[in-house]
């Protein structure tokens, strides 16, 4: 998300990042965070504050004026734990989709000669 300012309208971050701003914090689908007094208030959000909360990467360019506010990350959370589409063959050389296992726990496994 590109911003001009360091500070978003809580309908624009919504609409851009998919986290909706509400009495019991931050939420996306059935996650809530709770924010720090001060990162939401009068219809706007502090995205350093936020940023920081969710841990979000944020960039700033100050000789252009933009901040650069990236997805969740921080190394201990992912997102979904929906994998993408993954389609190999399998040991008699027949395509396998990845797919075809939803609703069931994978271990996936690579290797790399290299």
């Amino acid at each position: 998300m590109i911003l001009t300012a360091p500070r978003v309208g809580m309908d624009d971050l919504e609409r851009r990042t998919g986290w909706a701003i509400k009495p019991q914090g931050a939420c996306k689908a059935e996650v809530c965070v709770p924010l720090e007094p001060g990162t939401a208030e009068d219809g706007d959000v502090d995205v350093a504050s936020f940023a920081r909360q969710l841990r979000m990467p944020l960039v700033h360019d100050g000789d252009h004026g933009l901040w650069a506010l990236g997805p969740p990350a921080g190394g201990r959370a992912l997102s979904t734990a929906v994998a993408p589409e993954l389609e190999l063959p399998d040991l008699s050389g027949q395509p396998f989709a990845l797919s075809s296992l939803r609703g069931q726990k994978v271990v996936l496994i690579a290797w790399a000669s290299w």
